[in-house]
């Protein structure tokens, strides 16, 4: 069957730079669905994307679907033909729907009886006429939250529609598309090449577009932008400060990059960095620069959607336009600083938290008091762990901060530190908020990690203190980020902590605001309900995760060592076995009405094997005392397998002999307590 490639771009204004990449994803894995859906085979599927268009290439798209041969159950023979052997008025209507008689009908004989059937040939349409419907149906499922229109069209889609290219080799494939007509032509650059460009086969779209003043695709342009922004910054001694998502953004905007470099005055350094990086990267999407030291230096890097004869004209351009933005924290800095972070805390008592959990300056001091409390615990500062508590929130009172969010707790600290506030409480103000996304850094010392932790148990305790637990995908409030972030710190810097003293503490310091009477419980659970999604994310496997859940362990630090035990446990040739002797003894005990003894009668030890087994837990109770890790005792704990293995195949477990049996379900109990000291291996699979 003969193959061609279809290519089609959707032309429009200015797309949301933030979707675009997901919106030209989506277009191609929505009209490979389309197409699977259709029978349609074909080869790669490639996306491009800029600025003011959606394409899709689908190589070797098949011209038309295969024939197919559909069979249509008729009645059954019983009930087809009446006692003269006449079609009845079921056979009739049913041969009437295929379009045939009954006389022309097959038979279906089956081990369930016999019915009538047909078997219509359906011939595959040419996949021309079919593709219109399947790019309709690939734009309405796109992710677009808030469509629009334009003019006079009823058509909706996230920004207007210019143009539509629908190529099936190199023959345009008719159909009206968001009220455009398709054709063969886009349009270039807006300001360069702003006629229209001729397309006439997939293979001439980027190299027409490029001769437009274009860069289509977007990797190619993301990929031009990073080289040429690292070497640029290299010239100038500077390392280019570039997140993946500023890339992806700033190659979003543009169609065809080129780099360049500004500068600002250098009495703008004066005020930290992080709010002068904050405007400069958010505000105006230019990528700043900092020296060897990795200090900030007062150039920056934009990329330009123009080539432009006199490139000093937008340079300028660009640094008039960056000014009053480092001019505005310059004054927000030096106006905070008139007023130190402890003169704040009064303004916070006018700043709600959460209406039932009062105001910013009361989640304050119970951040202090539970900060406290762990910094006990964990051998840190408690004077500094205290107070940093105290100070945590007051930088969100300051200009800086209520101008660029994005860096409180980084003011915090700041200021603390030209306030003269300790190394430690300066550092916690900002490592409060740690981690504050998934794989990020954790604080660096023990006493951001108190505040830390103290400041997502308040909010997690408050909140389903009232109620207001994460229902579906609705989590307003953050809490399942800030419950992974608490285990995280406490998992991975090894805090001996307790999940079931801090949420107590936590919660006697909100006094009768919460409502919710289950809330340390409830809290305790969604925690511990964290693990698993994290673990599984880690390449744990469930049935691992599971079995040291059963065992509800309620130290983070303890649970992921359990965790790690298993999951090695698992790998020993006799796992398997064990977790199978591990559940049978699960399910005879479960049977046992009533008390199971703790302690074994030897003199009631009759066989061998049990015998055998009764003196193998005896010293495996012993060596499970002094072990030095989870990992060694249950690896110790696999040579029992034999010995287990043993009594199974001798021992009678529930033997007539009213004593001899209570006394052998009392070793099973001892031999289940030996395993259920670190998880439920009966959970293994």
């Amino acid at each position: 069957m003969s193959v061609q490639d279809f290519f089609v771009e959707i032309g429009t204004e200015e797309l949301p730079p933030k979707s675009l990449k997901t919106l030209a994803s989506a277009f191609a894995d929505n009209l490979s669905t389309e197409l699977a859906k259709l029978e349609l085979s074909h080869a790669d599927v490639l996306w491009y994307a800029a600025p003011r268009r959606l394409a899709v290439r689908i190589n070797a798209l098949t011209a038309q679907q295969a024939d197919k041969i559909v069979e249509k159950r008729g009645p059954a023979l019983s009930s087809a033909y009446d006692a003269d052997g006449k079609p009845t008025k079921a056979a009739q209507g049913w041969a009437a729907g295929c379009g045939i008689t009954v006389e022309q009908a097959e038979k279906l004989e089956t081990d369930k009886g016999a019915w009538l059937l047909h078997k219509a040939k359906v011939v595959g349409a040419a996949t021309v006429t079919l593709l219109p419907e399947v790019v309709q149906q690939a734009l309405a499922k796109l992710p677009i939250a808030k469509p629009m229109r334009w003019g006079n069209s009823t058509a909706e889609f996230i920004r207007p529609v210019h143009t539509i290219i629908m190529l099936y080799g190199k023959d345009v494939v008719p159909a009206t598309i968001l009220g455009r007509a398709s054709g063969n032509q886009t349009h270039g650059h807006r300001f360069h090449a702003p006629e229209k460009v001729t397309v006439n086969h997939a293979d001439d779209y980027l190299a027409n577009l490029r001769k437009a003043f274009v860069v289509a695709d977007f990797a190619e342009r993301k990929a031009f932008i990073t080289a040429e922004v690292a070497k640029t910054a290299a010239t100038l001694n500077g390392q280019a400060l570039m997140d993946d998502a500023l890339l992806e953004e700033v190659t979003a905007l543009v169609e065809w990059p080129v780099v360049l470099v500004g500068s600002f005055e250098e009495s703008f350094l004066q005020v930290p960095a992080e709010p002068l990086i904050s405007t400069m990267k958010d505000n105006q999407k230019y990528f700043p620069l900092l020296d060897q030291n990795g200090k900030l230096l007062n150039k920056f890097i934009f990329v330009a959607n123009i080539a432009s004869k006199d490139p000093q004209q937008i340079i300028a351009g660009n640094e008039k336009v960056v000014r009053p933005r480092l001019s505005d924290a310059q004054f927000f800095f030096n106006t905070d600083r008139k007023q130190k972070l402890e003169q704040r805390l009064d303004s916070l008592k006018t700043v709600l938290f959460q209406q039932q959990l009062g105001t910013l300056a009361e989640k304050s001091e119970r951040i202090s008091t539970v900060a406290c409390f762990v910094a006990l615990k964990i051998d840190a500062d408690i004077h500094a762990a205290g107070r940093a508590g105290l100070l945590s929130k007051a930088d969100l009172m300051t200009n800086m901060v209520g101008e660029f969010p994005e860096v409180q707790g980084i003011m915090g600290m700041h200021y603390a530190r030209l306030d003269g506030e300790g190394e430690a409480v300066a550092l916690a103000l900002n490592e409060q908020y740690m981690p504050r996304f998934a794989g990020d850094q954790l604080p660096t010392r023990l006493e951001g990690a108190a505040v830390a932790i103290a400041d997502k148990l308040d909010t997690l305790v408050g909140i389903f203190g009232i109620g207001q637990a994460p229902k579906g995908d609705k989590d307003p409030f953050a809490l399942r980020r800030a419950a992974i972030g608490a285990l995280r710190i406490m998992v991975e810097k090894q805090l001996p902590l307790d999940l079931v003293d801090i949420i107590a503490v936590s919660q006697q310091t909100f006094g009768n605001k919460l409502s919710n009477a289950k809330v340390a419980e409830e809290v305790l659970d969604f925690m511990l309900g964290r693990f698993r999604a994290w673990y599984e994310a880690e390449g744990y496997s469930v049935d691992v995760i599971q079995a040291v859940l059963a065992r509800r362990p309620t130290n983070p630090a303890d649970f992921d060592r359990r965790v790690k035990a298993v999951a090695e446990f698992g790998k020993l040739d006799a796992a398997a076995a064990l977790a199978a002797a591990n559940k049978r003894v699960a399910n005879i005990l479960a049977k046992v009405e009533g008390d199971i003894a703790s302690r074994v009668n030897s003199a009631l030890l009759q066989e061998k094997a049990e015998q055998a087994l009764h003196s193998a837990i005896v010293a495996e109770q012993a060596y499970q005392a002094g072990r030095h890790s989870y990992a060694e005792g249950l690896a110790h704990l696999a040579s029992m397998r034999e010995v287990i293995d043993n009594f199974f195949d001798k021992v009678m477990v529930n033997a007539d002999d009213a004593a001899v049996r209570a006394n052998r379900q009392a070793l099973l109990k001892q031999l289940r307590e030996l395993f259920l000291q670190v998880a439920d291996i009966s959970v293994l699979q």
